[in-house]
């Protein structure tokens, strides 16, 4: 397997980590519940040894944009499904666009490690 494919693997695990530990930071209730408090801890600590790694070759911005458009687009997914949290016109327009930008990056930059 190519260096690069392990780092977007790397990059994928990273992303689901950090949205799963955002979901605990969520169920931790400011800090006040001790078993989703360490779960955020422990998932955001995996999110971040992972993205560290994926940075050995992926240039920072392109991964730190997959990592941020992702994330918002899984994040609020979790806030939907797991916390009947409601989104409108306007946030669903402004996470297309947040799309729209990581697939323009990806397809037309010269940045992108392919």
């Amino acid at each position: 397997m190519s260096p690069t494919t392990i780092a977007y693997g790397y990059l994928a695990i990273a992303i689901i980590c950090e949205v799963i530990g955002t979901t605990f930071l969520m169920k931790s209730e400011q800090f006040t519940r001790l078993v989703p408090t360490l779960m955020m801890g422990a998932l955001y600590a995996v999110s971040f040894y992972l993205m560290a790694q994926t940075l050995k070759t992926i240039p920072l911005g392109i991964a730190y944009a997959l990592w941020g458009g992702l994330g918002i687009v899984l994040t609020s997914l979790a806030g939907v499904v797991l916390f009947k949290q409601n989104l409108d016109t306007a946030a669903v327009v402004g996470i297309a666009m947040i799309v729209g930008g990581v697939v323009v990056m990806n397809l037309l930059s010269n940045s992108v490690v392919h």
